[in-house]
């Protein structure tokens, strides 16, 4: 579905070596080189710049890597999406699941609404966490998947054109690495993130956030707010690497192995529920109403 050489450039960039490629992918260091060479000139630029210290993407080759990643994915995901097509069975709750939205709460759930309604099959659906495909599944609710757990307000229910079924509340908590001196505590205050710069979804994204950020700029000025536009992985990654403290909550405790999170003592919580299309199909209603019972 799409060229495979594009796996092979993924591949040479994570190295940073076409030996190392080529181990990882049991084939020839000519082999790779000639993959890549291709790729070149078929796309008509230079990928990465060749030196005696070994490769490095070329600005092109940055470009290429980011929208590869995208690609590969969106591909792999599209398979996994025909497949569903085909299940004769209607009875079928998809069931989206990243980084970021994991689906641990419905699997420990899950015998409970069985029980109520057996004849509903559960099914893990795998998607990248990128801003596009949360724009794009959030907004197509019910196509291919069906619902997705995550953290949500009306702002954004509203943006995405999707309905939401809160099942608690979801205290806002800090990240930080598990080298950070913060991580030897269990519980933060206010005042143990003084000097430290927070990483924060930007305003609008959240009412419930924006509270707290009003709050932070009012009373704890100690603090220095840094926005950033969007969840994914190289947000926890910047947190662990950077060594700053990022806004999470509990359910994201295993996104990051080198993050902890840790409780703060301040009053201010999200909710955490189930995003689903406004107009759910019978089987998704009657996946909800059993929810809503077993809660």
């Amino acid at each position: 579905m799409y060229n495979p050489q594009l796996e092979t450039f993924i591949r040479v960039a994570d190295a940073g070596s076409f030996n190392r490629a080529a181990e990882q992918a049991y084939i020839t260091p000519t082999a790779v080189l000639k993959q890549i060479n291709l790729l070149e000139a078929e796309l008509g630029v230079q990928l990465f710049e060749r030196t005696h210290r070994g490769l490095s993407l070329t600005k092109a080759g940055s470009s290429l890597y980011k929208d590869t990643k995208y690609i590969i994915q969106y591909c792999k995901d599209s398979v996994i999406r025909a497949k569903n097509a085909m299940q004769e069975n209607t009875d079928i709750i998809r069931i989206g699941t990243s980084p970021m939205t994991p689906a641990q709460v419905l699997v420990k759930l899950w015998p409970q609404i069985h029980e109520l309604c057996s004849e509903i099959k559960f099914q893990l659906v795998p998607f990248e966490n990128t801003p596009e495909n949360a724009r794009e599944i959030l907004k197509n609710l019910g196509q291919n998947i069906d619902v997705v757990a995550g953290i949500f307000d009306e702002t954004m229910l509203s943006l995405r054109q999707c309905a939401g079924l809160a099942l608690f509340e979801q205290p806002l908590c800090c990240a930080v690495s598990v080298h950070h001196p913060l991580a030897e505590k269990t519980r933060l205050t206010i005042q143990d993130l003084y000097g430290e710069n927070l990483l924060m979804m930007h305003r609008d994204w959240s009412h419930y956030v924006d509270r707290l950020r009003d709050d932070i700029w009012q009373s704890h000025s100690q603090i220095h707010i840094v926005d950033f536009d969007f969840y994914s992985v190289e947000v926890f990654n910047r947190c662990e690497n950077g060594n700053d403290v990022l806004m999470a909550v509990p359910v994201w405790e295993n996104v990051h192995p080198l993050l902890k999170i840790i409780p703060v003592e301040w009053d201010y919580s999200i909710p955490y529920g189930l995003l689903h299309s406004p107009k759910p199909s019978a089987t998704v209603k009657k996946f909800l109403s059993a929810l809503r019972k077993v809660l």
